[in-house]
């Protein structure tokens, strides 16, 4: 083999995000050098933070440059090796990008256990979206026995990670989704307390959500922003914690949303109610990862912990799945099989 296939960014996107903005196209297979291995990526990771990639404004991360290979995290079968941590056969997650093949250092990989659970979870449930809730949960919301935790885009990759992880905790979860099946999914096969549907107004929200928080929240895992974060302030009890993983709804706009201003009232809330507010990255607790495989691994090996996937298949078909995500499309952890 000769080429491989990736997909790049071809234009930055002007509001929301479109098929417009990708181009599949081939380029010549990478060699790899000394330390390093050449990799068939068979399972790329979709992620949300990746649309804001896509973005010129400065981040956390610097952003993908014209031309430049969609970025994502694969896990891969080693090919070629020139590093004795490796050898042909063994599967790895890497930063391949959206590609079907990629070459790395050896150091820069992550090894995949086959026996443990199947290699994708190892993109999503025992991987960077696994880690993102076991470690914004402990670490930002120190949940506490018999408390309640809201957290929205439940039956997303993070989301319903951190409302399992609660119950086992002993604190009453509830979840926020879109559509009754995923909401079902939430209670029936999570174990979440409740589950209320997003797609309606904020006052409806906020009443359904304060029927199912009789006591009031004391911890939000925020991923989403938009109309729930502003039917969940009012219920937040003093001194709740709320750490923010993501703002979802927001990451299209080219523009200020309409509508009233509602800072006020969440900067009011943070004051009165001695709010514990913080932001995170999940790689700034990275140096955790293998505490985080050690607890949640035979969680998901015994059924503790369950997942769902969303599966597209083959390298093309990740621009559309990618859209349809951010507008809330899949159902779990969305991946592409290569």
């Amino acid at each position: 083999m000769n080429e491989m296939q990736r997909i790049v960014l071809a234009s930055r996107p002007d509001g929301v995000a479109g098929p417009e903005n990708f181009r599949l196209e081939s380029a010549p297979m990478p060699e790899p050098g000394a330390e390093e291995v050449l990799v068939r990526c068979r399972w790329l990771s979709l992620d949300p933070y990746m649309r804001g990639r896509m973005d010129a404004g400065k981040s956390y991360a610097s952003p993908v440059e014209i031309g430049d290979t969609m970025e994502g995290r694969c896990v891969g079968e080693v090919l070629i090796s020139n590093s004795d941590r490796y050898k042909p056969g063994d599967h790895v997650v890497g930063a391949f990008g959206w590609a079907t093949h990629g070459v790395a250092h050896a150091k820069a990989l992550i090894p995949v256990d086959p026996d443990l659970a199947p290699v994708q979870t190892a993109l999503g449930v025992l991987g960077m979206p696994g880690m993102t809730a076991w470690s914004g949960l402990n670490q930002l919301g120190k949940p506490k026995e018999g408390e309640t935790l809201v957290v929205a885009a439940a039956t997303g990759a993070v989301g319903s990670m951190v409302g399992q992880l609660a119950k086992l905790k002993g604190l009453r979860a509830v979840g926020i989704a879109g559509g009754p099946e995923k909401c079902a999914f939430a209670v029936e096969e999570l174990g979440f307390d409740a589950c209320i549907d997003h797609r309606q107004d904020v006052r409806a929200i906020r009443e359904q959500v304060a029927g199912a928080c009789p006591d009031g929240i004391d911890l939000y895992f925020e991923n989403v922003g938009g109309d729930v974060l502003e039917a969940v302030i009012p219920l937040l009890n003093q001194h709740a914690r709320v750490p923010v993983c993501g703002m979802i709804s927001w990451y299209d706009l080219d523009t200020p949303p309409q509508g009233p201003d509602r800072l006020p009232m969440l900067w009011r809330a943070v004051l009165v109610k001695r709010l514990q507010v913080e932001g995170f990255i999940v790689s700034d607790f990275w140096h955790l990862f293998g505490d985080f495989r050690k607890e949640v691994g035979p969680m998901v090996r015994d059924g503790r912990i369950r997942y769902r996937e969303s599966v597209a298949e083959g390298l093309e078909a990740a621009p559309d799945a990618f859209l349809a995500m951010l507008k809330g499309g899949n159902f779990g952890k969305q991946l592409v099989r290569l």
